[in-house]
């Protein structure tokens, strides 16, 4: 069996930067009383959370998010709304906020979007973290500012057109399109044209990471030269399930697994299976899948 990587896959630089914010917070507390916290799963991948839980990191319930002075708080690369990241400044010993510097971009530009009175269209997924800690920037900036701004969140073209044709006052409005970092690239384009059809001189700013689409042009040429496709990575993970969408419209034979121990049987009998991973898949998890697909298994 040949097994053939996809040529961009794996840990993106906030993941990286996140986990690596996490290993040292706890290297740092070894012998400390307090907790190290992640407001959230720190990432999308079961493994890692397991490796991370054996070594003391906890999961912090953003609902409660009760900690002492004595605690560290890491706060995930997807980020978090302006009021909870104040709470655990002032709650939290230690405060290491390793949100994703292109998450960071996207709060401060829907904040001023929203400041300056514009209806915006976001394009993501409702109830995502990145998403939800978005929305707090721009409730926030609304009221500072008592601005006539509104917010809403699309997935689709027809979801966009749909809102858009119920708002009676379009004509009053300026409009704006903005973007989750990990949003589909190619939805991303259908709501794009749609909305330049209906609003031509309407701003978009298109802030999916650059990441995020070169993993979904890589499995694409990765699909022409394969007989299957694997593709590793957490089942909560969003930009895990795009890449596994993609593989089985692109591919005959695709599936998503979190480990080697998933690895379907009928992928042992292929000759060429390619191999991708989501953003929050580690090396070692994608070296150990290769090697049992190799080894023709376990």
């Amino acid at each position: 069996m040949e097994v053939i990587r996809a040529k961009i896959m794996g840990f993106c630089s906030g993941v990286r930067r996140a986990v690596s914010a996490a290993e040292k917070a706890l290297s740092l507390n070894e012998k400390k009383e307090g907790t190290v916290w992640t407001l959230g799963p720190l990432i999308h991948n079961p493994m890692i959370l397991e490796k991370l839980s054996e070594r003391g990191l906890k999961i912090l319930d953003e609902k409660e998010a009760r900690v002492s002075e004595k605690d560290t708080v890491i706060i995930r690369a997807h980020g978090v709304s302006p009021a909870v990241m104040r709470h655990l400044r002032h709650s939290a010993g230690n405060l290491i906020d390793a949100t994703c510097p292109l998450v960071m971009q996207s709060q401060k530009r829907a904040s001023e979007y929203a400041r300056r009175g514009y209806t915006i269209f976001f394009a993501g997924d409702e109830g995502h973290a990145e998403v939800v800690g978005i929305q707090g920037f721009v409730r926030e900036a609304i009221e500072k500012s008592k601005s006539k701004s509104a917010f809403f969140i699309v997935k689709s073209a027809a979801e966009f057109s749909l809102i858009f044709d119920s708002l009676e006052d379009f004509f009053e409005r300026k409009f704006v399109l903005l973007s989750q970092t990990t949003f589909s690239p190619v939805i991303f384009e259908e709501i794009r044209s749609l909305f330049k059809k209906k609003c031509p001189s309407a701003k978009v700013v298109c802030s999916i990471c650059p990441a995020t689409n070169e993993r979904q042009e890589s499995l694409k040429s990765l699909c022409e030269n394969v007989d299957g496709v694997l593709v590793i990575g957490g089942r909560a993970s969003a930009n895990t399930n795009r890449l596994f969408a993609t593989a089985k419209e692109k591919c005959a034979f695709a599936a998503l697994i979190e480990n080697e121990t998933e690895i379907p049987k009928s992928f042992f009998s292929l000759k060429k299976v390619g191999v991708t991973a989501g953003a929050s898949t580690p090396d070692d998890v994608i070296d150990s899948v290769e090697n049992a697909l190799k080894n023709g298994g376990l």
